[in-house]
């Protein structure tokens, strides 16, 4: 049709429409413009434009609209775009009417949606559910599909679909919000029924092109706006508020934006509105009350779900304050305009320049500067120090850490021994240090710079701090009167811009000071802004960049949190964000961490507690109030006191996670992905994936193996493995960390399947490692040849050079406890149901072993190629022999030649392999590996030789061992009392977080902290830490506590491989060190990490050799000390870093942890085997404790501390808090017993105030009584797991002011005991046979002992013990006699209280002469009593 028909056409077209149907304005408008477009290409007015059979072919889509407000210009583009791509366009404007029942609205919406296939909804949130209601959904056509193109939230969205479902059930909804960036760009995501979605596709791509179609259901779309809507809230609300900030501290504010528009603290809402903000500047933005609406629903979703939205809620507060105010219908730059009334000034810019010099001009004035100090040579400090010694500068450098000056004088810098040594005959010098306090200290402290300072120099301080800091700090270096003169220089960029002279340095000071140190800050920076005004301005520019940084940090957590809280997928989330109006710097550059669950610090959560609290301080100091920044500091601070203030300052998301129980990491996001062939390998399902391989080989391997074992004809398999971590899947094998000749000989004579040498060769550079495997390979050929030529495998370079070159090297990293996986040549790491290429994982980020692999084939970095469990042995061969052997010469054998053909087809492979090739072993199974394993075999019988670099599962395949269930402490037999020591040297994330799961769910443990830096600093800073450290672990240890000893979660590596393992070792034989200096024999040892195991099994304990018994968990290996160690059979569990879930640390501990037991009941069954008695000790005091604990550890015998009501009521809590005190730091058991209680307040006060056991005394009550007395206090007790003594007759005498005359006492009915034992319940019972309270009589005790022997048969029945009370004053030949007839427990007070008071007796110097001699007088009784009930060497 030609143009001018056309034309004609569509305007008797529009002559026939009836308003408001149609909207003839829009139409001819929208068909005008693609008439112009069409003349403009063709200059034709007569060519053919439109096939009109087509444009009558379209489906009739009904536009729903507002014609007025935000959503007027938005509608007209849709209709225009549809219009455009030749589409029946029915229009009905729902804004001429307020009432949308309105009969003419009414009447043109039935006409409008009349036949129409989609009915396109784009009003604004106000108005979206009358609209879709003024809908009459009996008019839909069949399979109509409604679009709402206008913000709607979830919930929302729900009710209309729910409404519309129940008339129509064929009508669907698809969720679509249409939204435009600030560069202009349309960005619609559609969500909803698949089949939905695909009806309505082309009118969705004749409005955007690129829409985008998110998996999720209805509400999807709707959920990832309302989450840019919150970062676009509380964006506006942070750049108003830090504006007016800089307004406030002396900033000229179009500078400001200049600056900050190019830093870590801008976002697009910053960058896009702060210029409206500044000037009136026209250009399409959100109201105000645009931005009041979408926060209002946001936080009412939010309340619905019980989610915290704090920075959210702040923002929303001070919208609704800027719509309060007057400000609703003006653009919502227009909050700038409350934030001028509260400071009483204009945060408008009269002009962008005059306040500002540039680089060219700074060039121009700046002086030659022959000597430079630099001071604070951490992350930052090291790469710009070292840049300027690459730019020619002459440097001098001090820093603590020992580690980082070594670094600098490789880098071509001169060290200094202390600030003051560094800052002599410096022309400037720059400190790059972490706070005030440091700053104060370098310039001002002992040996301080100032005090070497030569006149006319300056100083330029580079570090984030206060800008009243740095105003105090110009005039204290003023007052020196050596013409000193400072430069404020806070920098951003990062460590790579530090190393490479590209940071951004925002620079305040004198023009002399910049004379002077402009040449330095030119080195320095790409982008040096020179503010002129005097110091101080540079840190408050600093200040802002930080407060909206951190601002931007916190709410990236929260968003991505409240999105995941949503039902979204984080990934997705991010990938959307990103592209939208809710971005910022840091959203980009922190969520990735929080995606990958990766807080490996590269900017800790301490580093913005203090940051924003400067901000707050100034704050304060300006009379500014600031609550996004104060809100957004308790963030942080609420993630310090959680314990993650040294983790990455996106750990701040941890907090949400904690409290709401939702997870941000994404299983498939890699922050890192592989490089090379590898670098577009996907993350795949788990399940799914292992599903669709071919079934298992049916029959079991294993037989074969063993078979072939067993009638000797397999070779000895030796491991040599580079740390103990190896040993996860085997059990009775020994690993020896001595080759010599005759050790190894020894070993090779028992024939044994397979044996370890522990290498540790990690712990080696390339060429050492390659040194060591030749002399043990060279020590393993001696051993076997004098063992009688015994046939081995070895577990690939340096082994060649020795035993000749193998057939082939076979590479097999399979490994099911692991997680590890290969699958067509790519090796996957698990991650719950998901499989992450290896080369996209934390562990492929190791500062030493770290690779990028994915691919076998590609594999380029050996770091010691006989090793079989090496380091990170996933990713092999072009990688890991650096090119030597090229992904092109590497063969494979396949998961389908394993489960198709078994161990012949394996066989068959091998064989055919050409001499000396690479093979990768495929295997997604255990029964894979063992199939492997069985075809190997064979090709060795025929001749074939192998190296092999393997991961364990390997090993125990290769040997014919079955897994095992895990060990347990009560299969090793019985452990010592003391406390289990657990030593963590391994960084991995996956440790931190198994370290953080442990101190939460185990209470109990010691925690003992070694700092890195302190270990790493000089030699005397390193034996404080490491003294105090093994004291308090011995302590610990000793009083029976589990004890944990690791390094600081402080991730300090070095700037080259070599120098991160110099540290690592560095950290690593602290640890040993502490090891080594504690006294004690832990109940047992757990090292966490590969060289840790390793270092303190070697060199913390000696171990030459070790029996490898089991595994505590799957992949977790337990050790035996042999003899020789330190601690023989001491167990041992060697937990290495990439192992176990989240608590599989937790779980360990607390399976090994010494079992909840009561300690009394124990000692007295104990007593009960043994023969023995225990001697129960009446205290009142310290020095009765003391006397107590001290016989006993003498005697090495167990004991009881007995606390009397009378006593307790005078000592209280204290009293027993010194007794629980004393038993758990005692080295033999220790219980404590509550002694006659007979009142029951008392006794309820004992079973909750710790006492291990108690005596419950109802003797002076009638016998039913007595019972019932008895019996509710010993549930109570035996509730808590405690054991119950109780009373039965009645012993005559005075103890501790309760007196039994004679005529009351009663003796012990046998019968009255039976039927008493049975009713109460009770573990022990004191019995009357003749003994009493305090002194016997001349004649001595009449013990009925007859009595006794028929009251222990009855006690037996019962499963019960018998007590004596009064053993003062027995012979010693009773005593012997009532231990033979079952008593297990005597009660001592009256003779060991007289020892006490005869010491007043005699004169002495002092208090202190006293307690040592009333300690040695009760001592000497105890003892005595001890070694007459014969539980003297009895403690365990």
């Amino acid at each position: 049709m030609p143009l001018t028909r056309l034309r004609s056409f569509l305007c008797f077209l529009l002559s026939c429409g009836t308003e408001p149907v149609f909207h003839s304005d829009l139409i001819f408008g929208a068909f005008e413009q693609h008439l112009a477009l069409i003349a403009e290409s063709s200059q034709d007015s007569g060519r053919d434009c439109l096939d009109l059979n087509k444009i009558m072919a379209r489906p009739k889509v009904a536009l729903i609209g507002d014609g007025e407000g935000d959503f007027a210009a938005l509608r007209t583009h849709i209709a225009s775009r549809i219009l455009d791509k030749g589409f029946n366009v029915a229009e009905v404007d729902v804004t001429q009417s307020s009432d949308l029942s309105d009969e003419s609205v009414a009447t043109a919406s039935e006409q409008a949606i009349k036949d129409a296939g989609v009915i396109l909804v784009a009003v604004s949130n106000t108005r979206i559910s009358e609209c879709l209601r003024s809908v009459t959904i009996s008019e839909l056509s069949d399979g109509a599909v409604v679009l709402i193109c206008s913000p709607v939230t979830p919930r929302e969205l729900m009710t209309v679909e729910k409404s519309f479902s129940v008339e129509r059930e064929d009508m669907q909804l698809v969720d679509a919000p249409l939204t435009r960036t600030f560069d202009g760009t349309l960005m619609m995501v559609a969500s909803g029924a698949a089949d939905a979605v695909t009806k309505c596709r082309d009118v969705l791509h004749a409005i955007d092109d690129n829409f985008l179609d998110i998996e999720g259901g209805l509400g999807t779309s709707s959920k990832l706006r309302m989450v840019d809507d919150l970062l676009f809230g509380v964006h506006l609300a942070a750049a108003a508020e830090s504006m007016a900030l800089g307004a406030c501290a002396g900033l000229e504010t179009q500078i400001l934006y200049d600056i900050i528009s190019n830093a870590a603290g801008s976002s697009r809402v910053f960058a896009n509105l702060v210029p409206h903000m500044l000037k009136a500047k026209d250009g399409p933005i959100a109201k105000l009350d645009q931005v009041y609406n979408q926060l209002g629903f946001i936080l009412d979703e939010a309340k619905g779900l019980k989610f915290p939205l704090p920075l959210t809620a702040v923002a929303h507060q001070q919208v609704v304050n800027g719509c309060a105010s007057g400000y609703k219908n003006e653009k919502c730059s227009s909050l700038f305009k409350i934030w001028e009334k509260i400071i009483a000034s204009s945060t408008a810019s009269s002009s962008s320049v005059g306040n500002v010099g540039t680089m060219d001009e700074l060039a121009k004035v700046a002086l030659k500067v022959d000597s430079v100090a630099f001071i604070g040579l951490g992350a930052m400090g090291f790469g710009m120090a070292s840049h300027l010694v690459k730019e020619g500068f002459t440097v001098r450098g001090y820093d603590v850490y020992e580690p980082s000056m070594e670094r600098f004088v490789k880098a071509g810098g001169i060290p200094s021994k202390s600030p003051e040594d560094c800052a002599k005959g410096a022309k400037v010098i720059i400190l790059m240090v972490t706070n005030e306090d440091q700053a104060e200290s370098v310039l001002y402290g002992q040996q301080g710079a100032v005090q070497g300072i030569a006149e006319g120099c300056t100083v330029v301080l580079c570090s984030t701090v206060s800008p009243a800091f740095v105003m105090r700090l110009e005039t204290r270096l003023a007052a020196e009167g050596r013409d000193l003169q400072l430069v404020d220089a806070p920098v951003s960029g990062g460590v790579a811009k530090a190393a490479d002279g590209t940071l951004t340095i925002m620079a305040s000071g004198s023009e002399e000071a910049f004379k002077r140190a402009g040449s330095c800050l030119l080195a320095m920076g790409a982008n040096v802004y020179v503010l002129k005004g005097g110091a101080g301005l540079g840190s408050s520019v600093k200040m802002v960049n930080q407060l909206l940084a951190g601002v931007h940090i916190a709410v990236s957590a929260e968003a991505m949190a409240f999105g995941v809280r949503l039902g979204l997928e984080s990934r997705s989330l991010y990938d959307f964000i990103e592209k939208s109006n809710g971005c910022s710097w840091m959203f980009t550059n922190r969520v990735p961490h929080m995606l990958s669950s990766d807080y490996t610090p590269l900017s800790a959560v301490d580093i913005f507690v203090k940051d924003l609290g400067i901000v707050f301080s100034e704050g304060k100091r300006l009379c500014v109030p600031l609550p996004v920044a104060s809100t957004a500091l308790q963030q942080y601070l609420l993630s310090a006191a959680a314990g993650w203030g040294r983790l990455d300052d996106s750990a701040v998301v941890k907090v949400f996670e904690k409290m709401t129980g939702i997870t941000i990491q994404s299983k498939t996001f890699s922050s890192e992905p592989a490089i090379g062939k590898g670098a577009d390998i996907p993350v795949i399902p788990k399940d799914a994936t292992l599903n669709s391989l071919p079934p298992e080989w049916s029959e079991d391997p294993l037989d074969e193996i063993k078979r072939v074992e067993k009638e000797g004809r397999a070779k000895v398999l030796v491991v040599l493995d580079d740390d103990p971590t190896g040993t996860q899947t085997v059990h009775d094998v020994n690993v020896l960390t001595d080759w010599s000749v005759d050790v190894l000989k020894e070993e090779f004579d028992k024939k044994p399947a397979c044996f370890f040498i522990l290498t540790n060769s990690r712990a080696l550079n390339h060429e050492e490692a390659a040194e060591l495997t030749v002399e043990i390979c060279k020590q393993v050929v001696a051993a076997a040849s004098a063992a009688g030529d015994i046939g081995y495998t070895i577990e690939p370079n340096a082994a060649a050079s020795v035993i000749g070159e193998s057939d082939a090297w076979i590479i097999c990293p399979f490994f099911l406890q692991g997680g590890r996986y290969t699958i067509n040549d790519i090796h996957y790491v698990a991650d719950e149901n998901m499989l992450v290429p290896a080369g996209s994982t934390e562990f492929a980020k190791d500062a030493v072993f770290g690779y990028k692999s994915s691919n076998l084939l590609e594999a380029r970095n050996l770091q010691s190629p006989i090793l079989i469990n090496g380091g990170n042995n996933d990713e092999w061969v072009e990688e890991k022999t650096e090119g030597r052997v090229a992904a092109k010469d590497v063969a494979s054998i396949s998961i389908d030649t394993i489960r198709k053909g078994g161990p012949a087809a394996v066989c068959q492979t091998l064989c055919s392999l050409k001499k000396g090739t690479v093979c990768v072993v495929n295997a997604a199974s255990e029964r894979d590996v063992e199939v492997f394993a069985a075809g190997m075999m064979r090709a060795e019988a025929m001749g074939k030789q192998f190296l092999c670099r393997t991961a364990a599962a390997f090993v125990s395949a290769r040997i014919g061992l079955r897994p095992t269930v895990p060990l347990t402490p009560k299969d090793l037999g019985s452990l010592n009392t003391t406390g289990g020591l657990i030593v963590v040297g391994s960084y991995v994330p996956k440790t931190t977080k198994q370290v953080e799961e442990a101190r939460a769910s185990c209470k109990d443990l010691v925690w003992i902290n070694v700092d890195v830096a302190s270990v790493t600093s000089d030699t005397l800073t390193r034996e404080v830490e490491i003294e105090q450290a093994a004291l308090s672990a011995t302590q610990a240890l000793t009083a029976g506590m589990d004890t944990v000893i690791m390094t600081s979660r402080d991730l300090v590596t070095g700037s080259s491989k070599e120098e991160s393992l110099k540290i690592g070792l560095s950290v690593s034989s602290a640890l040993v060190e502490v090891v080594k200096r504690i006294s004690v024999r832990p109940r047992y040892i757990l090292a966490k990490g590969g060289i840790t195991s390793s270092d303190v099994a070697t060199k913390g304990m000696d171990v030459r050799k070790a029996l490898v018994v089991g595994q505590a968990l799957p992949g977790v290996p337990l050790w035996q000390f042999g003899p020789g160690s330190r601690h023989p059979g001491l167990p041992y569990i060697v937990f290495p870093g990439n192992v176990g879930g989240t608590d599989a640390l937790a779980k360990v501990v607390q399976q090994w942890s010494k079992p909840p037991s009561n300690a009394t009941k124990d000692m007295l069954q104990e007593a009960k085997r043994g023969g023995y008695a225990i001697g129960a000790f009446n205290v009142y005091n310290m020095e009765g404790i003391l006397a107590v604990v001290a016989a006993a550890e003498a005697e090495k015998s167990p004991v009881i501390l007995q606390i009397h009501p009378a006593s307790l009521r005078s000592g209280g809590l204290p009293l027993v808090a010194a007794c629980l005190s004393a038993a758990k730091s005692s080295t033999v058991p220790v219980s404590v017993h509550l002694d006659h209680g007979d009142q029951k307040q008392d006794t309820l006060q004992a079973i909750c105030s710790g006492f291990n056991s108690i005596m419950v005394d109802g003797s002076k009550l009638s016998f039913h009584d007595n019972i019932q007395f008895t019996r509710t206090l010993a549930r109570a007790a035996h509730a808590k797991g405690m054991l119950v003594e109780a009373e039965l007759g009645r012993l005559s005498g005075t103890e501790d002011g309760l007196t039994v005359e004679e005529y009351e006492a009663l003796l012990t009915d046998t019968k009255q005991a039976e039927e008493f034992l049975g009713e109460t319940k009770v573990d022990a019972l004191a019995v009357c046979i003749g003994n009493v309270h305090g002194k016997y009589p001349a004649s001595g005790p009449k013990l009925k002992l007859d009595l006794l022997q028929d009251l222990n048969l009855v006690a037996e029945r019962h499963n019960a013990v018998l007590v004596l009370h009064g053993a003062s004053g027995v012979p010693d030949r009773d005593v012997k006699a009532c231990i033979d007839r079952g008593v297990v427990k005597f009660n001592v007070n009256t003779e060991v209280r007289e020892a006490y008071m005869d010491i007043f007796k005699t004169q002495h110097k002092d208090l202190v002469d006293v307690l040592r001699s009333s300690k040695q007088a009760m001592e000497k009784v105890i003892v005595a009593k001890l070694r007459l009930f014969g539980s003297s060497g009895k403690a365990t």
